[in-house]
């Protein structure tokens, strides 16, 4: 983490937001540390101000996200460097607003929304290709975070399917 990581200095609100307090900067898989790195603030964000809590939480995250990630791919010249890391915490979140506090509830949000964020079933994988500047960096986690949503609820319709219920 240089002085200038892509084009902005860490410290930069932009830069520090985007690649999740440099999460971002994991060398494997650092879209899914995020997204685990997300769970924990996820949780206690639900227990505090409950799941309407945690949905505003997530919108808050995709709108800085926008700003941030957008910001961020400006100063460095990318399209969409693989340091942003917001879209996964925020996707996370929102993938996680019908799951009980329940540590396989979230395993399960958590996996789910890996699963269709790595994927990218349509239209994810439109967005992903043709969405641009910084809400196409977010809109394909958005969509991935829908799909996990639907599953969700529909494991949790078939009654114990996923082991969890409310």
């Amino acid at each position: 983490m240089g002085a200038r990581p892509l084009g902005l200095p860490f410290w930069h609100p932009a830069a520090l937001l985007a690649t999740g307090f440099g999460t971002g900067f994991l060398p494997i898989s650092p879209g899914s540390w995020a997204s685990l790195a997300a769970l924990p603030a996820a949780w206690v964000t639900a227990g505090r101000w409950g799941f309407p809590g945690l949905a505003v939480a997530a919108g808050l995250a995709f709108a800085l996200g926008w700003w941030a990630a957008s910001t961020f791919a400006e100063a460095s010249g990318t399209e969409d460097p693989g340091a942003i890391v917001i879209d996964e915490v925020a996707g996370q979140w929102l993938a996680l607003v019908p799951a009980p506090l329940d540590p396989l509830a979230y395993a399960l949000a958590f996996l789910l929304f890996r699963l269709f964020d790595i994927w990218k079933p349509w239209p994810v994988r439109w967005a992903d290709r043709h969405a641009r500047g910084g809400l196409g960096i977010m809109l394909d986690d958005l969509l991935a975070a829908v799909y996990a949503i639907l599953v969700f609820a529909v494991l949790q319709a078939i009654g114990g399917a996923s082991g969890v219920r409310r």
